[in-house]
């Protein structure tokens, strides 16, 4: 069945309840060529036809010519455009033409980096030696990779703890290293981006050591300045390719929001919805990817479709699985292969999917909730649709205030509008903890502290230097004895983590969880959820940074109670914003989890309240902060609003639609209210700050999109249709107070009068 009469069918049926909120129509794309000029040598010609490629697309051969010529290449074109041969073919031709050279790929995950190894060596060509180097390369093979390997395959955590330091041993790749690639740059953003920022600096130190300079290509999905970002992370610049030349299918677009179900304005399940639409697309013959966003959603929707496709004795109920992280490398290939073959029908499946892992040909995407940004959705709705075919994409909407704020301006998505992708490489604790693993690596000038690292670098060496990490005789030598790689996590600020242990599991490791969001995560008490399975965390060893948990199936889920207090160390920026005024800078935020609630599943409701006695954790961070002045108090409290309400109302909801504006996740997130902080002389004040040590970028946005943010913020709180707040607009699910007080009614008064000026220009 094509896709539009699958569209027509579900809409005429009687379970049709108007989920299709916006119906956007994709036309085709015809193809643009562009001649390489001077073409390709005999060898490599020959085998891109083997492959089917007989002319290059407009942006390859601009991204070939431009790599030919001695720059740092971005392409930033659409999924499945050929950005693979953008860097393939200036790496082959230098393969060909100086036997000696190296090539260096990076992918932000182990499966890609496979799926590419596989289209190296599918060209067949007698002079390209590629291989994997990570965390699945058995230990007996990787001397061979090493010494015999002219493309090396692998990805940030290898790179930063398998290969840098051990860089001696990789004298004569880092000697001839010509190119280095970064695939999926979008990936690298936020904390795992500032880490990332700090590996490549101190690979293009090693390359320097040993008289290399190697060129950088890098390939993103459709992401705002991505030159600036290609920057931030490389200290480089670059030309930016595009001019996207490759053809693309006709593609339906649907916005889907599931009905109201009762008076509190609650809706259906979003996993409900996903379930019914991928039964009957699978029915209809319709191969279809589902992505989730967590592991447990992922597993979930397999096994209800599986259900209910094995009780209409479908055949398509053993033609669908479940791909995410946990599988074993065997695993992941193995039903990347049955994608690939079309011997699978359908697939659910977490992130692990959306990067470019050629997995054939797919007719239907169905996202459950928003991805978290439009590059990221761009990227996901890109799996369907191979090969100029007509395809479905399907964003099912969740409760919350982004997906419920784009379900009512579709528009706004489909504007052009992009995120940002904030990296910031100077974060003073991820460079400390990468000035210190640069520092073993080779000495450290002070030359490479101004070039490659920056003036922060000076202050963050000072600090290193005093608790006698580093000592400074014409460089910078590092002190310990250790191997300080090894104590980075490069996903995390937090310096130390908690192991995550099964008592009745034989004491095996589930996981680790940032000490910054231990005492919230696995308190005693704490469900913790692993595997699709939950975990009591029966005790938590602070000493030994432990939290012991054991498995037991329970019909509740806590969330934590915090209280919290910000103190402003430095005020950097500031502006009046209408009656208000708006702040940026430096904040130290302490908090201390007091309680946990019991709550039930399904309905929410608070079964018990249990209180705790854990230490208080502190956070040095940035910080936007919004002092409402003392003449707007006096109208909140003279229209019978809720001071503590009101400004907790808001909080919460710009909160909410923070990833609208850069690429983050909630969680990356806090912010507190007070209806009278003593650093702002008494003033009722909202705080959003970064929730990782040092800042991450993300209050720096907010406060330079201010207006912008605030206006969303307004048109979320009009349009949702409940009267007293609800998930879509002021409740959130971290808040640490269980909801309470918030006052939407005050909060949307006040924004009308902070923004009253600019109202008319609230995005539409």
């Amino acid at each position: 069945m094509d896709v539009g009469e699958f569209v027509d069918l579900i809409t005429r049926s009687p379970s049709y309840r108007g989920q299709v909120v916006h119906a956007e129509r994709i036309p085709a794309k015809e193809a643009v060529y562009r001649d390489l000029e001077p073409s390709c040598s005999v060898e490599i010609a020959g085998a891109l036809e083997r492959a089917g490629i007989s002319k290059l697309y407009s942006h390859q051969a601009d991204a070939v010519r431009a790599a030919r010529n001695g720059a740092n290449v971005v392409i930033v074109t659409s999924t499945a455009s050929g950005k693979t041969l953008c860097y393939n073919l200036p790496v082959m031709e230098e393969l060909h033409d100086n036997p000696r050279s190296r090539a260096l790929y990076m992918f932000p995950t182990k499966a890609l980096a496979q799926d590419q190894l596989r289209k190296l060596c599918n060209y067949n060509l007698s002079f390209v030696h590629a291989a994997t180097y990570d965390g699945d390369t058995p230990k007996r093979e990787r001397p061979f990779v090493k010494n015999n390997a002219n493309i090396i395959l692998t990805n940030p955590d290898m790179l930063h703890f398998g290969i840098l330091p051990y860089h001696t041993s990789w004298a004569e790749f880092f000697r001839n290293l010509r190119y280095v690639v970064i695939d999926e740059i979008h990936t690298y953003r936020g904390v795992f981006g500032a880490h990332v920022a700090n590996i490549l600096r101190r690979l293009r130190r090693v390359c320097r050591y040993y008289g290399s300079d190697p060129r950088f290509i890098a390939a993103s999905a459709t992401v705002r300045d991505a030159g600036d970002l290609f920057a931030e992370l490389t200290g480089l610049d670059a030309v930016v390719i595009d001019n996207d030349g490759a053809p693309s299918g006709e593609k339906l677009f649907l916005f889907w929001n599931p009905p109201v179900i009762d008076k509190t304005g609650e809706r259906r399940s979003a996993n409900s919805e996903a379930v019914a639409l991928l039964t009957r697309l699978l029915e209809s013959q319709i191969r279809t990817i589902v992505f989730t966003k967590a592991r447990k959603t992922a597993e979930l929707i397999l096994r209800y479709a599986k259900t209910a496709l094995r009780e209409q004795h479908s055949v398509a109920a053993e033609k669908v699985m479940s791909y995410r992280a946990g599988y074993t490398p065997a695993e992941r290939r193995m039903i990347e292969r049955r994608l690939f073959d079309g011997e699978l029908l359908g697939v659910t499946s977490t992130t692990a999917l959306e990067v470019g892992i050629d997995i054939g040909g797919l007719d239907a995407v169905i996202m459950t909730g928003y991805p978290g940004s439009v590059a990221a959705t761009w990227q996901q709705v890109g799996r369907a649709g191979r090969g100029g075919r007509r395809s479905l994409a399907v964003l099912v909407a969740l409760d919350n205030p982004v997906d419920q704020f784009l379900m009512r301006r579709p528009g706004y998505f489909f504007s052009e509008h992009h995120e940002r992708v904030i990296v910031d490489h100077a974060n003073p604790y991820v460079m400390a903890e990468h000035l210190v693993c640069a520092a073993y690596e080779l000495p450290i000038t002070n030359e490479e502290l101004d070039c490659l690292f920056g003036d922060r670098a000076w202050e963050v060496m000072a600090v290193l230097e005093e608790i006698g990490e580093v000592g400074f005789r014409g460089k910078w030598f590092w002190l310990g004895s250790d191997y300080p790689a090894a104590r980075v996590n490069i996903r995390s600020t937090s310096p130390e983590s908690f192991d995550i242990v099964a008592i009745n599991g034989k004491g095996v490791l589930l996981g680790t969880v940032d000490g910054g969001n231990a005492f919230e995560t696995v308190h005693p008490g704490a469900i913790y959820l692993h595997g699709g399975e939950s975990y009591v965390v029966t005790k938590l060893d602070i000493s030994s940074r432990v939290a012991y948990v054991e498995q037991s199936e329970v019909n509740y889920y806590t969330t934590p109670g915090t209280r919290t207090r910000v103190e402003i160390r430095e005020q950097v920026e500031s502006r009046s914003l209408g009656i208000a005024e708006v702040a940026f800078g430096d904040v130290t935020v302490t908090s201390r989890v007091t309680h946990f609630w019991r709550k039930r599943l399904y309905s929410d409701r608070v079964i018990e309240k249990v209180n705790l006695d854990l230490p208080e954790s502190e956070l040095a961070t940035e910080s936007i902060w919004i002092v409402i002045s003392e003449a707007l108090t006096d109208l909140i409290i003279g229209r019978g609003f809720d001071l503590a309400g009101t400004i907790h109302a808001i909080e919460h909801a710009a909160i909410g639609v923070m990833p609208l504006f850069a690429l983050c996740d909630r969680q990356d997130i806090g912010g507190v209210s007070h209806h009278s902080h003593p650093d702002t002389g008494g003033r009722a004040t909202v705080f959003i700050y970064d929730g990782h040590a040092g800042g991450i970028g993300l209050s720096r946005a907010a406060y330079e999109n201010i207006s912008e943010l605030l206006a969303v913020t307004l048109e979320t709180l009009r349009d949702c249709p409940c009267e007293d707040g609800c998930p879509s607009c002021v409740q959130s699910p971290k808040c640490g107070n269980n909801n309470e007080p918030l006052d939407k009614s005050g909060a949307f008064f006040v924004l009308e009068e902070i923004l009253r000026p600019n109202v008319a220009e609230c995005p539409t």
